[in-house]
C-alpha cells in the first residue's frame, strides 16, 4: 500500500510516561479486544498530531470506512443487514470509548453467516449450466452498486461475478494459445528446431475448463474466508477507527507488526512487491528494485492480481476479493521455490508470471551510480536512490548520505559535467539523511521545518560547509516520490540549487509517523499490537506544507501515473495542506528555469514516443475506470479483440531506446566476473536505463544547463 512508507526515527521521541492506562490482564479474546479499543482511543486522543473529537460525526465516518473495508464490492451483506447495522452508526464513538464490542460482533457474526450462505449459493450456480450468451452486464465500480435488496438479487449478483471470472479465464486460455502460436510461427519462420506443441481447444472445451477453474477457486476462497479468525477481522475494524484520523495512522496486530518489521528490514523472502487492496481487488504496488517481481520485467505497478500459485504441485488460488495479508502469505514462501502470479494488465490482457522467491537483498535498496555518455559526446553522472535508508542500530551500518557521497566521489573521478539524482518511486525514509545529502551539494542552511501537535516548530539545518559537488544538478521525481524525497526535492528547488524534473507533482505525504506499542501502557506482558500514528508535519523552508500538494516539478513531464488516482490528495481523510511562516534562507541563482522549461517543452512536443506514451497512459487509465463490462461471450471477445488491436499501436514503445551509453566502474566490471547475480542485476538495470525516455530528456536538460552556465 502507499501508506507504509519508512519512518523517520530521528523525530520519534515523545514523552510517554504520563500515559499509563491501567487494565487488568485480559482473560479471553473479548477482554483483549476491549482493552485494545480503549487503549487505541486513548493513544489517538493524546498522541495524534491532529486528534479528532470522538463524536457522532466521527462515528459516521468510521461506519462508512468500515464497510468500504469489509465489503467494498457489496457482495456479502443484504439491505436488511445494512438497515440493522445503521442503528449503530452514531454509536461507534461510544463503543470506542468503552470498549463495547456490540457492533463488531454483530457485523462479523453476520459476515460469517452470509459467507456460509454464499457458499451454498455458488454451489447451486455451478450445479447448473453457465450461459454466456445472455446479454448481461456487470457493474465494476462499487460506488454505482447497490447492496442486494434480497437473497435472489444477491444470487444474481454472484452469478454475474462468476460469469465474469469465467470470461477472464477463457481470455487467459485464448492469450496462451495466441502466444504459443506466435512463438511457433517465429520458430518456423527462422527455421529453428520446432518442439512447440499447440493445444487448440474448442469453445466448449474452453468453457468447461474455465468453469472448472473458477469453480475450484471460488470454493477455495470461500472456505478460507470462513476460516479467517475473528481477531483478523478485529484488526480491520480497528483500522476503520484509526484511518479516519488520517491514512497513515494504523493499528497493527502482533502478527501484522511482525510482518511490517520484516518488510522494513528488507529480509522478507518473496517477490519484492507491495500488495494493495483497492475496491475489492488486489493490485501490485511499488516493485523493489532487484527483486524477483522487478527482475521479471513482466509485472508492473497497478497490475491486478487474479491468482497465486504458491507451490508447483498445488492449484492456483483465486485472490480476487481476498484481503491483502492473505494473498501476501500465499506469495511468500521458502527461498528458492517458485511462485506464479496470474495478473490482469491495464490493457485487459491476462498473463501468468512465474518467479523464484528470494531474500530481497538490502543492497538493492542502496544508492547506485553510473556514467552516462550522450550522443553529443558529453559525460554525466546518474545516481539512483531507492530510499533514504539509515541504520540507527548499527554504527557500521549504511545510510543514504554516505552512499550518495561515495557515488559522487566515483563520478567526479570520471570527470562528469553534471549529476542527475533519481528519486522516482522513492517513498522516503530517514529525515536526517535529507540534510546530510543536501550538504553534499551546497553549503549550510535550513532544509525543513517540523511542527508537532502543540504547534511547536523546529527548524532542521544542514551544517556542512564543504559540498563535494557544486556543478549542474537535476533531480527526477514522479507521483510515487514521497516524504523525505519531497523534502529533498523541495529544499533544492527552494534554494534554486537543482532543477526538479518529472511528474506534475509528487505524492504529497507531508507527515511523520511513529510506532507505539500498546502494551507499554498496560500492566501486562501480553502483546496487544502497536499503533502507527501521525505525530508531526513537515513544512518547506518557505513555510508551505508538502501535504497533499507535494512538490511541483520545474519541468513537467506526464507519465503513466499522472492519469491515475495516486497521491495523498485522493484520500478523504488525509490531513489538510497548510502553511506556517517561512524561515530565512539565501536563494541561489544557478539557472534560468523558464528558458530550460521552454526548450524542454519544444523537444517533448516533437517527441513522437513521448506523445504515444501519453496516449497509451490515458487509454489504459480509461480502461481502469470503466464502470461496467459485458458478460455476453461474443461481445466480451470482441472487446478483447479491440483492446489487443489498440495494444498493437503501442508496441513500438517496448522497442524504444534513448541512445544513451552507460559505463560501469572498473571494480564493478571485475565484480561481474565473480558475481552472477550482480551481473544480471546490472545488465537488467542498464537495459531499463536505455529504455528510459524521461532520463533521455533529463540529459538534454542538464546539457542545456551546462550550455548556459
Amino acid at each position: 500500500m502507499w501508506k507504509n512508507f519508512k519512518l523517520n526515527k530521528f523525530l520519534l521521541f515523545i514523552p510517554l510516561t504520563s500515559l499509563m492506562f491501567c487494565f487488568n490482564s485480559p482473560k479471553n479474546d473479548d477482554e483483549k479486544m476491549q482493552t485494545i479499543m480503549v487503549s487505541v482511543k486513548n493513544t489517538l486522543s493524546y498522541l495524534h498530531y491532529s486528534p479528532k473529537p470522538i463524536n457522532d460525526a466521527y462515528a459516521r465516518d468510521v461506519y462508512k470506512q468500515y464497510f468500504e473495508m469489509i465489503d467494498p464490492a457489496k457482495r456479502y451483506f443484504l439491505q436488511s443487514d445494512m438497515d440493522e447495522f445503521a442503528k449503530h452508526e452514531t454509536k461507534l464513538d461510544d463503543y470506542l470509548n468503552t470498549g463495547d464490542l456490540t457492533f463488531y460482533k454483530l457485523t462479523v457474526d453476520r459476515l460469517y453467516q452470509r459467507v456460509d450462505e454464499i457458499d451454498k449459493v455458488t454451489q447451486d450456480i455451478f450445479s447448473k449450466p453457465i450461459d454466456l450468451n445472455e446479454d448481461e452486464t456487470l457493474t465494476l465500480e462499487p460506488k454505482l452498486k447497490k447492496v442486494p435488496s434480497n437473497k435472489q438479487e444477491q444470487y444474481n449478483d454472484w452469478k454475474k461475478f462468476i460469469k465474469y471470472n469465467i470470461l477472464q479465464e477463457i481470455e487467459s486460455i485464448n492469450s496462451k494459445e495466441e502466444a504459443q502460436k506466435e512463438k511457433k510461427d517465429s520458430v518456423q519462420k527462422f527455421k529453428l528446431k520446432d518442439t512447440i506443441k499447440l493445444e487448440i481447444l474448442t469453445p466448449q472445451q474452453k468453457l468447461t475448463k474455465a468453469t472448472g477453474e473458477v469453480k475450484d477457486n471460488t470454493f477455495d476462497f470461500l472456505k478460507r474466508l470462513k476460516k479467517r479468525k475473528k481477531m483478523d477481522w478485529f484488526t480491520v475494524y480497528m483500522n476503520a477507527y484509526t484511518e479516519v484520523f488520517d491514512p497513515h495512522t494504523n493499528y497493527y496486530s502482533p502478527k501484522d507488526k511482525q510482518e511490517f518489521d520484516m518488510a522494513f528490514s528488507g529480509k522478507v523472502i518473496g517477490i519484492g512487491a507491495m500488495i494493495e487492496y483497492r475496491k475489492g481487488n488486489l493490485y501490485l504496488g511499488p516493485l523493489t528494485i532487484g527483486a524477483p517481481a522487478w527482475k521479471s520485467k513482466q509485472l508492473s505497478e497497478g497490475d491486478k492480481i487474479l491468482k497465486v500459485k504458491s507451490k508447483p504441485d498445488e492449484d492456483a488460488v483465486n485472490v480476487v476479493g481476498m484481503i491483502s495479508d492473505e494473498a501476501v502469505r500465499l506469495i511468500r514462501g521458502e527461498k528458492g521455490t517458485p511462485v506464479t502470479l496470474t495478473v490482469q494488465k491495464k490493457d485487459g490482457t491476462i498473463k501468468d508470471v512465474t518467479m523464484i522467491r528470494e531474500e530481497v537483498a538490502i543492497e538493492d535498496t542502496f544508492a547506485r551510480s553510473i556514467v552516462v555518455n550522450t550522443p553529443n559526446g558529453k559525460k554525466y553522472g546518474f545516481i539512483n536512490l531507492p530510499s533514504f535508508n539509515a541504520d540507527f542500530e548499527n554504527e557500521k551500518g549504511r545510510n543514504a548520505s554516505d552512499d550518495i557521497k561515495n557515488e559522487i566521489i566515483k563520478l567526479k573521478a570520471q570527470n562528469i559535467e553534471g549529476i542527475i539524482l533519481d528519486l522516482r518511486n522513492n517513498g522516503g525514509g530517514s529525515l536526517t539523511e535529507v540534510g546530510d545529502i543536501m550538504g553534499l551539494f551546497m553549503k549550510s542552511g535550513p532544509y525543513v521545518q517540523v511542527k508537532d501537535s502543540n504547534g511547536k516548530i523546529e527548524i532542521l539545518k544542514n551544517k556542512n560547509e564543504t559540498p563535494i559537488w557544486t556543478g549542474p544538478l537535476v533531480i527526477m521525481q514522479n507521483e510515487l516520490s514521497a516524504s523525505a524525497s519531497e523534502i529533498l526535492a523541495g529544499v533544492m528547488q527552494d534554494y534554486g540549487r537543482a532543477i526538479i524534473v518529472g511528474s506534475p507533482q509528487s505524492f504529497g505525504k507531508g507527515t511523520v509517523q511513529r510506532f507505539v506499542d500498546l502494551n507499554r501502557f498496560l500492566d501486562t506482558e501480553d502483546d496487544f499490537g502497536s499503533l502507527k500514528l501521525t505525530i508531526q508535519k513537515f513544512y518547506r523552508i518557505t513555510g508551505e506544507s508538502t501535504q497533499r500538494k507535494g512538490i511541483v516539478s520545474d519541468i513537467q513531464m506526464k507519465d503513466f501515473f499522472t492519469y491515475a488516482d495516486i497521491g495523498e490528495r485522493f484520500d478523504d481523510y488525509a490531513l489538510a495542506w497548510d502553511k506556517i511562516p517561512g524561515t530565512s534562507f539565501q536563494k541561489l541563482n544557478y539557472f534560468d528555469i523558464k528558458a530550460l522549461e521552454k526548450a524542454s517543452a519544444d523537444r517533448m512536443a516533437k517527441n513522437t514516443n513521448y506523445q504515444l506514451l501519453l496516449e497509451s497512459a490515458q487509454w489504459r487509465e480509461k480502461l481502469d475506470k470503466e464502470e461496467t463490462i459485458t458478460l455476453n461471450i461474443n461481445k466480451f471477445n470482441e472487446l478483447m479483440k479491440q483492446r489487443k488491436a489498440q495494444i498493437e499501436k503501442f508496441k513500438s514503445l517496448t522497442k524504444f531506446e534513448n541512445g544513451l551509453q552507460f559505463m560501469m566502474y572498473q571494480n564493478e566490471i571485475e565484480r561481474e566476473k565473480k558475481d552472477e547475480a550482480f551481473k544480471k542485476k546490472s545488465e537488467l538495470w542498464i537495459k531499463n536505463l536505455k529504455k528510459d525516455l524521461y532520463l533521455q530528456e533529463a540529459m538534454n536538460i542538464i546539457a542545456d544547463m551546462n550550455a548556459k552556465a
